[in-house]
């Protein structure tokens, strides 16, 4: 579960996000709404510990996948305990872009206590989303292009099997094929392990496909919290984006 309480960032006049409460449960996919400027990205930096708060909190607490009585809250501006649960890619800088697509999950199984053959395994399940244009190219990841970075950025996320991932703009960059298996794997990704999926973007076809929940960010103020069973979400985002 992700709470947020009295968040608050401003970059001078402009208010980023201004958020007094909000409870994001487990197991939700929610999608993240809004016009250019409406404050998404800097909330999921806040959310990361990539930027701090003026003011108020984000608490993470885990649920247990075993015995026990699961992990939290934690607010990430204060640990890092937070960092084996959550996966995210919100931009290239997350990637090490001087190593190839092998070398860099390499690298990441290294670091979280993995055999190469267990790293190995692990990409296995990313295949027919990488479609033969990630791995096997002998290319650095800087000399990819936009899309085939973007999927190496989004595997990387979900290559540790979090219990918490966080996308911005996961559908960027991608061709219209590549965005109907994203969408397929993250629900089912969701569905297999009970994840909570956070999913910024502009489409709001694809927002309204994946998301069982939609926030609707306005000059940092979540305006409107849309449950979305069965694409309920659609006609109300329409008419919102339409005036």
């Amino acid at each position: 579960m992700i709470t947020i309480n009295n968040l608050k960032k401003q970059f001078g006049e402009t208010v980023a996000t201004d958020i007094p409460s909000f409870t994001i449960n487990d197991g939700d996919i929610l999608g993240l709404v809004g016009n250019n400027g409406a404050g998404k990205s800097t909330l999921f930096r806040i959310m990361l510990d990539l930027l701090k708060a003026d003011n108020g909190t984000v608490t993470y607490t885990f649920p247990s996948l075993g015995e026990g009585s699961g992990v939290g809250p934690i607010n990430p501006a204060e640990s890092e305990d937070w960092k084996q649960y959550v996966g995210a890619y919100l931009d290239e800088g997350f990637l090490i872009d001087f190593l190839t697509p092998e070398e860099y999950f390499a690298f990441l199984g290294k670091i979280s206590g993995k055999t190469q053959a267990e790293v190995d395994e692990r990409l296995k399940d990313f295949e027919r989303f990488a479609a033969d244009e990630v791995f096997g190219q002998k290319k650095l990841i800087r000399n990819l292009s936009a899309g085939n970075k973007q999927k190496v950025g989004i595997i990387s996320a979900l290559f540790n099997k979090p219990q918490i991932i966080v996308l911005d703009e996961p559908f960027n960059f991608l061709d219209p094929s590549s965005q109907n298996m994203l969408k397929h794997l993250l629900t089912e990704y969701n569905k297999e392990t009970g994840a909570t999926i956070l999913c910024s973007s502009h489409n709001l076809a694809h927002t309204v496909d994946i998301s069982t929940r939609i926030a609707l960010l306005e000059h940092g103020v979540i305006v409107r919290d849309i449950d979305n069973n069965e694409g309920a979400a659609a006609q109300e985002l329409e008419n919102y984006f339409e005036q």
